[in-house]
Formats: structure tokens, sequence, C-alpha cells
């Protein structure tokens, strides 16, 4: 099975889990409106919060490039969202051929990353403004790629940050994330640095050893 693939099953299985089959049409089964658009640009802003961007604050700061990427992936998952529901609800390709048709979009892409944070930040206020324009799937996850590339995020490292993240969005959804009992923080650690730590460790973990991994963590926080 491909990369693109395994992530688009994995989201839809996320997205079919989490907020109820049928989340296509706009609602989740407890009636709450869904907008994967609105998520994917506050995530941005998110994103671009990781530069020291502001002139009146922390001036001689670094980008924190690892937080970055990670708000990459979470970009992604909402990308890929939005790519499932316009494609049920108006392609209506199989999930072999929509992997297919991305995976041929992007294997040619070509976009270095930039030379300074500034363009960077521009860059992704770029691709950010696209989600206000027509969304027509390929271009818009050609676009999304090419910011990753410009942020030094390859395919291969995006999959494996993407496999990590969706597996710490069960584990958040499973012990208690929706109703805020869950802790977040782990040890003066949040789950996100905890969750790449252990990929880190493994170079081919496996989803179903990382979800036991965190909960041997979780389990024994004070």
């Amino acid at each position: 099975m491909s990369k693109v693939l395994t992530m688009l099953k994995l989201q839809q299985k996320l997205n079919d889990e989490t907020n109820g089959l049928g989340w296509e049409d706009g609602l989740t089964n407890r009636g709450k409106q869904i907008n994967w658009r609105r998520c994917i640009y506050i995530e941005g802003a998110e994103l671009i919060d990781s530069y020291p961007w502001k002139h009146w604050k922390n001036i001689d700061a670094s980008p924190d490039y690892a937080n970055i990427k990670v708000e990459l992936v979470d970009i992604w998952h909402f990308v890929m969202s939005e790519i499932l529901r316009v494609n049920k609800k108006e392609v209506r390709l199989s999930l072999e051929e929509l992997a297919k048709k991305i995976e041929d979009a992007i294997s040619n892409l070509e976009a270095t990353k930039e030379d300074n944070f500034y363009k960077e930040i521009e860059a992704v206020e770029s691709f950010i403004g696209k989600v206000f324009c027509n969304f027509e799937i390929i271009d818009f996850t050609k676009s999304f790629f090419e910011i990753c590339y410009k942020l030094d995020l390859d395919f291969d490292s995006l999959y494996k940050l993407y496999i990590g993240k969706n597996i710490l969005n069960k584990f958040r959804q499973d012990n208690g994330y929706k109703e805020g009992t869950y802790k977040k923080l782990w040890n003066g650690k949040e789950d996100n640095v905890v969750m790449q730590e252990i990929l880190n460790s493994s170079s081919n973990i496996e989803p179903d050893e990382l979800y036991n991994r965190l909960e041997e963590v979780y389990k024994g926080l004070n």
C-alpha cells in the first residue's frame, strides 16, 4: 500500500471514529458543525507563531522548527479531511484512485527551502490565502507539499510524523480529549514531544506499538 493511501485511510478512520459516519455532510454525530478550511487557517496561524516574527517581543529568538513541523502535520490532517470531504461529495474517486492522483501530482515537485524565515512566513501566508479560493483537490495538495519542502519537511518525514500524530490524536480521543479531562502535559513535556521522542527511538515502530508506548507513559503520570 502506498504511503499516501495509508494516510488517507487512517484519516478516514480517525474522522469516522471521532465525528461519526457521515461527517462529510458537515456535522459531527453530536451536531457540531465541521469546517476543515477554518481548521487549516487557524493551524497556519499557529505555525506562524512558531517564528519570532513579533518586532516587539523575543526579537533575538530562533524559529521553533520542531514545532513548525508538527504544525505542518496538523495542517495535513485537516487538508486530507477536506480532500476526503470534497472527494466524497463532488469528485467520487475511490481512495486508491485519489491516492494515485495525489502521488502523481507531487512526484515531480521542485521546491527548495527558503533562505530566511520571513520568506517562509510569506510562503505559509500565501498557502493560507488559497483556503479562501475555489478549492481544487490536486492543486491545493501540491501547494501544501510545496510549503512542506520550503520549510524543510520532506515526504518521508511528514509520513512518519503523520503516523505518530494520527495515533496520538486517537489516543487523545480515547482518553477524554473531547470531554476536557485529557492531560496534555506529561511530566513537564507536551504529549507531542513525548510522541516524537518515542518515534525517534525506533526507526520502524508500528502504529499499535506506538499507541501502547503512549499508554504506558500516560498511565504513569502523577
